[in-house]
């Protein structure tokens, strides 16, 4: 193997692919879109939107955001160079685990939420607000769950992808959290 060839392997290792890149930018976009249209709405319609709010979990989601964080420091902790396999599979099933837990709680305050969703002062909100969240939520378990394959039989390029992946989610729910609950 050349010293050429295996630069290009460290750079694929370390997150540098292309296509992992164009899927970072994609969800930002996506997410920066939904939060856009939420921040307007929410200017159109400051009184229903500050009700609405009175209805949600904060001291629930600043819980499920470090639970959140804690996965990523999981993650990041099977992707550092020189874990060793073990550590790594250790890391990612916690890193997994924690993300069914932001989920499971997630679902847990949906159901306290749920009764307001049908009221029509609030239905904009909670409209854009399930969509929103749950477009998240849906990021996270489905990441998790590969976060569990991974474990299986740790690659680090798949390591590195799937932790890069799992920090734009965090990032997205930072921007997120204070923004639908506080803002």
């Amino acid at each position: 193997m050349t010293v050429a060839q295996l630069s290009q392997d460290d750079a694929s290792d370390e997150g540098g692919d292309l296509l992992l890149w164009i899927l970072v930018f994609s969800e930002l976009a996506a997410f920066g879109i939904l939060l856009g249209g939420f921040l307007v709405m929410s200017l159109i319609h400051p009184e229903s939107f500050g009700a609405a709010k009175l209805h949600l979990s904060a001291r629930l989601a600043g819980f499920n955001t470090v639970v959140l964080l804690a996965s990523g420091w999981q993650a990041a902790l099977a992707a550092r160079t020189g874990a060793s396999v073990g550590q790594q599979r250790i890391a990612l099933l916690i890193a997994a685990a924690l993300g069914f837990v932001f989920v499971g709680l997630k679902a847990l305050e949906y159901t306290a939420e749920l009764p307001f969703a049908g009221d029509d002062r609030f239905a904009t909100f909670f409209e854009l607000y399930f969509m929103i969240t749950g477009f998240h939520l849906a990021h996270v378990a489905f990441v998790a769950g590969l976060f569990v394959v991974a474990a299986l039989r740790p690659v680090r390029a798949n390591i590195v992808m799937l932790t890069t992946v799992w920090h734009v989610i965090d990032i997205v729910w930072l921007v997120m959290f204070p923004l639908i609950y506080f803002g």
